[in-house]
C-alpha cells in the first residue's frame, strides 16, 4: 500500500516559542487510513520517534538545510504499545536537600534542555538534587526521568513564564 503524507510545520509555532506537542497529537490523530505525518520542525524531534513509534509509525528523519528537519511518520501496521513509567512527582511534604547543580535552560530551543539536563543527571550522584529553569513545562522530560527512577517537583514560577524543575537523583541501577 501506498503511503500519502500529510504536511505539519511546527516551525513558526517553535519560532513563537509555542509547544507543537499538540497540534502534532491532533494531526496524528486525524490521519486516515494509508496516511503518515510529513512533519518539518526546527530540530531533530528526538523524543516524538517513541511517541509515535507507540503508535505504530516508523520515521525517517533528515536535515534539509539551515538546522532544520523533515520527518516521515509511516505507519507500520499495529501499534506496539510502549510501556512508559508515569513520571514520579514527589510529595509536597518530602524534605529534599539543597540542589547541587543549577541550569538556566530559559533561552534554549528543544530539544537542547532537555539533552542537557539528562546528561547532567547522569554526571550526579544519588541524593543530590538538580534545579533548572525552563521557559515550559518538560512534558518530555518528565517520563525519561521517570525511566531512569529519578523524582521531580516542578511548577511555574508566580511570573508564569518560567518553569522551576528539582530532580532528585536516585540510586543508578545495577
Amino acid at each position: 500500500m501506498t503511503t500519502t503524507f500529510v504536511d505539519l510545520d511546527v516551525r513558526p509555532l517553535l519560532s513563537a516559542g509555542e509547544e507543537p506537542f499538540g497540534k502534532i497529537m491532533e494531526t496524528v490523530s486525524a490521519l486516515g487510513e494509508g496516511e503518515g505525518l510529513r512533519l518539518l520542525a526546527t530540530f531533530k524531534p528526538i523524543p516524538l520517534f517513541s511517541v509515535l513509534g507507540s503508535k505504530g509509525f516508523s520515521y525517517e528523519a533528515r536535515e534539509i538545510g539551515g538546522g532544520d528537519w523533515e520527518v516521515l511518520f509511516t505507519p507500520a501496521g499495529t501499534a506496539q504499545p510502549e510501556e512508559t513509567p508515569a513520571p514520579l512527582p514527589a510529595s509536597k511534604d518530602e524534605e529534599w536537600p539543597q540542589p547541587a547543580r543549577h541550569m538556566d535552560n530559559r533561552e534554549l530551543d528543544p530539544p537542547e534542555p532537555m539533552v542537557r539536563i539528562l546528561a547532567a543527571v547522569e554526571e550526579m550522584n544519588p541524593g543530590e538534587v538538580l534545579s533548572a529553569l525552563l521557559c515550559r513545562e518538560p512534558i518530555f522530560l518528565l517520563p525519561e526521568l521517570a525511566k531512569r527512577g529519578h523524582r521531580w517537583q516542578g511548577a511555574f514560577e508566580p511570573d508564569g513564564t518560567t518553569y522551576r524543575l528539582l530532580v532528585r537523583i536516585e540510586a543508578k541501577e545495577a
